[in-house]
C-alpha cells in the first residue's frame, strides 16, 4: 500500500470521499494526465542518476544506520557528504545536474529533521520528550500507539491509531499545537525495538479534532508501505516526530523535479545557464499587437486597443502609471522571464493586477490556455484572486482552504464542481469504483474475526486460516456445556470459549494517559493564522476527516496466563488431535498462540489487498482528475498556492498554460518555482521582493553559507544581473517611517504624495511623535522552549495598548510585531490578563508572519538586551526590512537601542536616522516642538491640553487614564464633577460613586493626592536642575533613572562592534522636547493613588 505515494499526490484526490454514491460531471480519458503517472518510456537521464529512482516517502535505510550506530557527537554537516550547495552564481553543468543539485537539497532538508529526531531517541529510548537536547520545542514523543481501525477512504487506506500523551506529560491545546498537523511526516518502531532496527514511515493523513480530544487521542496515518502494516491491535510502537519541519510542502515538489527529467525545460538558458539578456515571449514575437485598453478610460479605449508593445510603449501619462510601475509592466508583458522587485508599499499586487487584467484580454493570443497564478501562501493567493475577481468572474481556485467565504471559497474547485448539473461516472469510471468496492468488501471479510464484540476467536476461524487442524476443530466442536445452545448469532467463539474456562482475561489496552493536572499544558506553538496556512497545504474543501467504510479492530479477549511456554513448547502440545487433552493451565497461552498466528496471516493478506486498493485508488484519482480538467479548460485563470503547484502538477501541465506568474517569488524556495517551468510554458512572471524575507528551510543548517539554500530563483536571477526591474514609489508609510529603509534600499524610495497628506496619515493620537525608539535596559530571558522573551518589554507595550485604545484608537488599527513565538506569547498572555484589553481582539504576529501585511500603528517588540551585545537573527537584514516596513502612521520600536546599535551595522544605521532626526547640526540640541524619536522615556501628549508627558517604565502607565495630569472637572451626566484626571474618553463610560457614603472620602482623598502629588513634582523638577548636562559624560547601564541620559559608544570596544557614526563618538538621547519648567518629565505616582482609582472604578 502507499508503495509509492506519487501515485496518488497524498490528498490530491481530495473530492468524492465517500465511494458508494459517486457522481461526476462527463469527461473522456485523457492521455497528458495518463502519461504523466505512466512515466517516461525511455530513460532520458544517466543510469547513473540514483536520484531519479528515489520513492516519495523514504525508506526505513535513509533514517537507521546501516553499519555502525553513529557516535555520540553532534553530527555535522558535511559539504562532501551531503547534498551540494545551491549554486548561487554562475552557470550550472546543465539540466541534470541543476535538477539533481535542487532534488537532494530539497530531499535532504525534507527529511533531516526526522533523522536527528530518530537519532535521539535511539540513543536513549527510555528518555521523557522534554529531556532531549534541544527536543522541548521540535521533537514530538508518544508511547504507547496501538492501532485501532482501518479506513478504506477514497484517498487511500488509513490506518487510525491511538497514542498516549505520557512521554510528552504535557496537556496538548491541539488547535494552536504544531504536533502532528495533516501532511507531517512520523516514524513508528515496535516498543521492544525502539529503532534500533525497525522503522516504519507514515503520513498523517487527517488530525480530526474530535479524535484528538478525546481520550486517549487518536489520529489517522496513511503508511507509506503496504509490507510494513501489521493488523495487531495489541501491537504496542512508539511514534517519532519533528515539529520543526512539514513534509506535505517537499514531497509533491521532489516528484515534480524527478518529472522535469523525462519533459522539456522551457527558460533553461536562463534558469540553467543563467543567460542574462531575455527575449520576449514567442507568441509576442508571433504577435506584438496587444489590447491595453484596461488601463485606460473609456475615451482613449480606441488608442489602446492595439498597440505594439515591442516598439511603441504608452507614455505615463496616457495610462496613470508612475514610471517605475510602467517599467515593471513592460517588463512583465514583454519578458519570457520577467523579474519584478517591490519593495515595501510600492504595489508589487497592484502591479499583477494590472498585468493579468491585459493578459486575460488577450487571452486568444494564448491559444485559450488559462493563465496560472500562484503564491507562496493562502492568504495571499485569497488576496490576489480577489482583486482578479473585480475583472474577471471565470476563475477556479485550486486545493488548500479559503477564509474568504463570500467570493473565494465559491470559486474552489469543490464549490464549482458541486454546482455542475447532469452528474455522471466518467468514462470507464464506474468499473474503477465497482472494484474499490470489490476490495473494501474484501477486507472486511477478512478482518471480520477482528472486529466482533467480546468474544474469542471462532474455531472454525483457526480451521479456515490453517492454524488449527480439521480434528482439532472438531474436538472443540464437540464440546458441550451443560444446556448451553450451540446454535444462533449469539454463538461466535462460545465452544472456543469453553474450551478457555477461566483461562480468558478482557483485552484491556493501557492507553490512559498520566495526570497532567500539575504540569502546564503545551504553550501554543504557533500563530493559530499559521498553523491553519501549513495545514492548508494538505487538506483540501475542508475535509478534517477521512472518509470511507471503517474496519474498528480489537483483540476483544486474550488467554490468562496458566504456564509460561514459548512458541516451541506450544507447537509439540499441539501435536494431538484433541485439544480436549490440553492442561487447563495451558490453554491460555495457547489461545494467544493462536492468536498471534491469525493475526499473522490476516496481516499477510490485507498487505495483498492493500496494494490492490492503493492501484484502484490512483485509477480514480486519474478519473476525477479527467473530470476536474474538463472544468478547469472552461476557466480563464487557475490559481494555487506554490505547493499545490507540484501537487496538481498533472492536471496543470494537462491544461497546456503558456503563462504562470507567481507572487511571493522571492519568498519562495527554488525547487517549487522551477517546477512551474511546465513544457507549455513560454512566459514566467516573478514579482517578489529578495531584500524582504528569504525563504524557510527546515533544516536551518541550509540557510546562508555554504549550502544558500534559501536563496530563491527570484534572488539568485539578480545575482546574476539577468534582466529585471524595480518599482520606486511607496504609498504605505510616512517619510520618516520609509527614511529608515535606507540603510537596505538606498535611496531608490519616494514618496507618493498620499503619504504626506495629514487627511491619509493623521496623527496618532494621544503620542508626542508619530515614530519613537524607546530604549530601555532591561534583560532578557528564555522560555522553556529557548525562546527569548523580556517581560518588562511586553508590560510596557500593553500599556501603550491601553493608552491607544483610551484615546480612541480601534484595536484592529494596532498591530503587535515581535521577532521571538516566546515574547508574542508573553504579549499575548499579558494582554489576556489585562482588565481592559482582554475582550478586544489584536493583531500580535512574529515578524516572520507579517510580510505583505500592513496597519496604521505598529509596535515592534526587539526583545534582546544582554551585557554580551548579541543580537541574534535580528541582525538579518530580510527580517529587520519586513520589521521596519509594516507601519502606515505610527511606528514605535520598543528595545535596547545601544546594545542593537553597537551589535549591528544596519541598526546602528536605523538608529542614527531616529537621532538624527531628533537634532540639528552638531549634535545640539532641537528647536523646541521638534519631535525626538530615540530615548529613555516615551513622549505622550495630552490630546485635550496639549501637555507632554514622557514614560519611562511599565508602572508609570497606571497613573494617566490616556490624558495628563490635570483634573478633569467636568460635570457628570449625574451632576457631580468628574475626579479623574483629564482623560480622553467620554463621561458616559465613567460610574459615578459620589454618593453620600463615599463624597467626604473621596474629597478628603483626592486633596491629601493632590498636595503629594505636587510635593513629587516639585521634588522631580529640583532632580532634573542638579541633573548636569554635559555632552561629553555617559551614562550607561547605571539605573539612573534621569530624565535625560547619553549613550556614549566607547572608544575602546573593537572597531567592528561600534556604532557607525562618521562625526560624532557621543550619541544623545533625549528624552523630549525642552519643555516649560512646571513641566515634569515622567510621572511619579502619589500616595494613595491607586486606592483612590480603585474606589472610582
Amino acid at each position: 500500500m502507499n508503495a509509492h505515494l506519487a501515485e496518488r499526490l497524498g490528498t490530491a484526490a481530495h473530492h468524492h470521499e465517500g465511494m458508494a454514491n459517486q457522481a461526476t460531471i462527463g469527461s473522456r480519458p485523457n492521455n497528458d494526465i495518463r502519461d504523466y503517472f505512466r512515466g517516461p518510456r525511455e530513460p532520458r537521464a544517466p543510469p547513473t542518476s540514483s536520484w531519479l529512482e528515489k520513492p516519495e516517502i523514504p525508506t526505513h535505510s535513509e533514517f537507521l544506520p546501516q553499519s555502525h550506530p553513529a557516535s555520540d557527537a553532534q553530527r555535522i554537516i558535511d559539504v562532501n557528504d551531503g547534498p551540494e550547495p545551491n549554486k548561487v552564481k554562475g552557470p550550472h553543468q546543465g539540466k541534470e545536474d541543476y535538477l539533481r543539485s535542487l532534488y537532494n537539497l530539497a530531499r535532504e532538508d525534507a527529511i533531516r529533521p526526522l533523522r536527528d529526531a530518530i537519532e535521539q531517541v535511539r540513543r536513549s529510548p527510555w528518555q521523557d520528550e522534554s529531556d532531549f537536547d534541544g527536543a522541548s520545542g521540535s521533537l514530538g514523543l508518544y508511547e504507547p500507539v496501538y492501532l485501532t481501525s482501518i479506513i478504506a477512504a477514497g484517498r487511500g487506506l488509513g490506518i487510525r491509531m491511538a497514542f498516549s500523551l505520557g512521554r510528552a506529560k504535557k496537556h496538548i491545546r491541539w488547535e494552536q499545537s504544531k504536533r502532528l498537523i495533516t501532511g507531517s511526516l512520523v516514524a513508528l518502531s515496535p516498543v521492544d525495538d525502539c529503532f534500533q532496527s525497525k522503522c516504519v514511515l507514515a503520513v498523517v493523513a487527517a488530525r480530526p479534532m474530535d479524535l484528538l480530544h478525546q481520550n486517549p487521542p487518536e489520529i489517522d496515518l496513511f503508511f507509506a508501505r503496504a509490507e510494513e502494516i501489521e493488523v495487531d491491535p495489541m501491537k504496542r510502537w512508539i511514534m517519532v516526530e519533528s515539529r520543526s519541519s512539514f513534509f506535505e510542502a517537499s514531497r509533491h515538489t521532489l516528484l515534480a523535479l524527478q518529472h522535469m527529467m523525462q519533459e522539456p525545460f522551457p527558460l533553461s538558458e536562463h534558469l540553467v545557464k543563467v543567460q542574462a539578456d531575455v527575449e520576449p515571449p514567442k507568441y509576442v514575437q508571433t504577435n506584438p499587437y496587444t489590447d491595453m485598453s484596461s488601463l485606460v478610460s473609456m475615451e482613449d479605449i480606441q488608442d489602446f486597443r492595439n498597440v505594439n508593445i515591442l516598439e511603441d510603449w504608452p507614455s505615463n501619462e496616457s495610462h496613470g502609471l508612475d514610471a517605475s510601475q510602467s517599467n515593471a509592466l513592460k517588463q512583465i508583458l514583454t519578458s519570457r522571464l520577467a523579474i519584478v522587485q517591490g519593495p515595501p508599499g510600492t504595489g508589487k499586487t497592484y502591479v499583477s493586477v494590472v498585468a493579468l487584467k491585459i493578459l486575460l484580454s488577450n487571452l486568444a493570443g494564448l491559444g485559450e490556455a488559462p493563465i496560472i497564478v500562484t503564491c507562496q501562501t493562502n492568504h495571499a493567493l485569497d488576496q490576489l484572486l480577489r482583486h482578479v475577481y473585480e475583472f474577471e468572474k471565470d476563475f477556479i481556485r485550486l486545493g488548500g482552504r479559503s477564509k474568504d467565504n463570500v467570493i473565494i471559497k465559491k470559486r474552489t474547485l469543490f464549490e464549482v464542481r458541486q454546482g455542475m448539473s447532469e452528474p455522471r461516472h466518467p468514462q470507464g469510471g464506474r468499473s474503477v469504483f465497482a472494484r474499490l468496492r470489490q476490495v473494501t468488501s474484501a477486507m472486511e471479510k477478512l478482518l471480520w474475526p477482528l472486529m466482533l464484540g467480546n468474544s474469542p476467536i471462532d474455531h472454525k476461524i483457526l480451521v479456515k486460516f490453517g492454524i488449527i487442524t480439521a480434528e482439532q476443530g472438531e474436538s472443540i466442536e464437540a464440546i458441550n456445556a451443560m444446556g448451553m445452545s450451540t446454535q444462533g448469532p449469539d454463538t461466535y467463539g462460545l465452544k472456543m470459549e469453553q474450551w478457555l474456562g477461566k483461562c480468558v482475561t478482557p483485552c484491556l489496552r493501557p492507553l490512559q494517559p498520566e495526570d497532567f493536572a500539575d504540569h502546564e499544558e503545551d504553550a501554543e506553538d504557533y500563530e493559530i493564522e499559521k498553523l491553519q496556512e501549513i495545514e492548508a497545504e494538505a487538506q483540501d474543501d475542508s475535509l478534517d476527516t477521512l472518509k470511507g467504510t471503517t474496519f474498528h479492530i480489537s483483540d476483544n479477549v486474550m488467554g490468562r496466563s496458566g504456564a509460561l511456554l514459548n512458541d516451541e513448547q506450544i507447537e509439540t502440545i499441539l501435536r494431538t488431535d484433541d485439544l480436549t487433552t490440553v492442561p487447563i493451565s495451558h490453554r491460555g497461552p495457547i489461545y494467544n498462540y493462536f492468536q498471534r498466528k491469525l493475526k499473522q496471516k490476516i496481516s499477510v493478506e490485507f498487505r495483498k489487498l492493500a496494494v490492490e486498493y492503493e492501484k484502484f485508488v490512483k485509477e480514480r484519482r486519474i478519473h476525477l482528475w479527467e473530470q476536474d480538467l474538463e472544468i478547469l479548460k472552461s476557466q480563464r485563470l487557475v490559481g494555487m498556492t506554490t505547493t499545490g503547484l507540484s501537487k496538481y502538477r498533472a492536471l496543470i501541465s494537462a491544461l497546456k498554460p503558456k503563462v504562470v506568474l507567481v507572487e511571493e517569488a522571492a519568498e519562495t524556495l527554488e525547487p517549487p518555482v522551477t517546477a512551474a517551468c511546465l513544457p507549455s510554458l513560454e512566459h514566467l512572471i516573478l514579482v517578489g521582493d529578495h531584500q524582504q524575507l528569504r525563504p524557510h528551510c527546515e533544516t536551518k543548517e541550509f540557510e546562508g553559507k555554504p549550502f544558500n539554500f534559501n536563496v530563491s530563483l527570484f534572488e539568485r536571477m539578480v545575482k546574476n544581473k539577468v534582466q529585471m526591474s524595480c518599482l520606486t514609489r511607496q504609498r504605505r508609510m510616512l517619510p520618516e517611517i520609509r527614511s529608515l529603509l535606507t540603510p537596505i534600499y538606498g535611496n531608490i524610495l519616494e514618496d507618493h504624495p498620499s503619504v504626506k497628506d495629514t487627511n491619509n496619515r493623521p496623527p496618532v493620537e494621544g503620542m508626542g511623535t508619530d515614530t519613537f525608539f524607546f530604549t530601555h535596559e532591561w534583560e532578557e530571558r528564555q522560555d522553556a522552549l529557548m525562546s527569548y522573551v523580556n517581560p518588562d518589554e511586553a508590560k510596557m507595550i500593553i500599556g501603550l495598548v491601553n493608552y491607544l485604545m483610551l484615546n480612541g484608537v480601534e484595536a484592529s488599527k494596532i498591530t503587535i510585531l515581535t521577532f521571538y513565538n516566546g515574547q508574542r506569547k508573553e504579549i499575548f498572555k499579558q494582554l489576556c490578563r489585562h482588565e481592559n484589553l482582554r475582550g478586544h481582539t489584536f493583531t500580535i504576529v512574529t515578524v516572520d508572519s507579517y510580510q505583505g501585511e500592513e496597519n496604521d500603528i505598529v509596535l515592534l517588540s526587539l526583545v534582546r538586551s544582554n551585557d554580551r551585545r548579541k543580537i541574534g537573527f535580528l541582525d538579518v537584514i530580510n527580517r529587520v526590512c519586513v520589521a521596519l516596513s509594516r507601519a502606515r502612521r505610527g511606528f514605535y520600536l520598543f528595545g535596547d537601542a545601544e546594545g542593537m546599535a553597537v551589535a549591528s551595522d544596519l541598526w546602528g544605521e536605523v538608529v542614527k536616522i531616529m537621532c538624527n532626526r531628533s537634532k540639528i547640526e552638531q549634535g545640539c540640541r532641537p528647536p523646541r516642538g521638534q519631535p525626538l524619536r530615540v530615548g529613555y522615556f516615551l513622549p505622550l501628549q495630552c490630546v485635550t491640553h496639549k501637555r507632554k508627558w514622557w514614560i519611562g517604565t511599565p508602572e508609570d502607565w497606571n497613573y494617566i487614564n490616556g490624558g495628563c495630569d490635570e483634573k478633569c472637572c467636568s460635570v457628570l451626566p449625574c451632576g457631580h464633577n468628574c475626579t479623574l484626571f483629564c482623560h480622553p474618553f467620554s463621561h458616559d463610560q465613567i460610574n459615578c460613586m459620589q454618593n453620600t457614603e463615599w463624597a467626604d472620602y473621596t474629597i478628603r482623598g483626592a486633596q491629601e493626592d493632590d498636595q503629594q502629588y505636587a510635593r513629587t513634582a516639585r521634588e522631580n523638577e529640583q532632580n532634573r536642575a542638579d541633573f548636569h548636562i554635559n555632552e561629553t559624560q555617559s551614562v550607561r547601564r547605571n539605573g539612573n533613572a534621569s530624565p535625560e541620559k547619553l549613550i556614549e559608544i566607547s572608544p575602546d570596544l573593537p572597531p567592528a562592534a561600534s556604532l557607525p557614526l562618521k562625526d560624532t563618538t557621543n550619541m544623545l538621547i533625549d528624552l523630549g522636547e525642552e519643555g516649560p519648567a512646571e513641566a515634569t518629565p515622567t510621572l511619579r505616582p502619589p500616595p494613595g493613588f491607586e486606592a483612590f482609582m480603585n474606589l472610582l472604578d
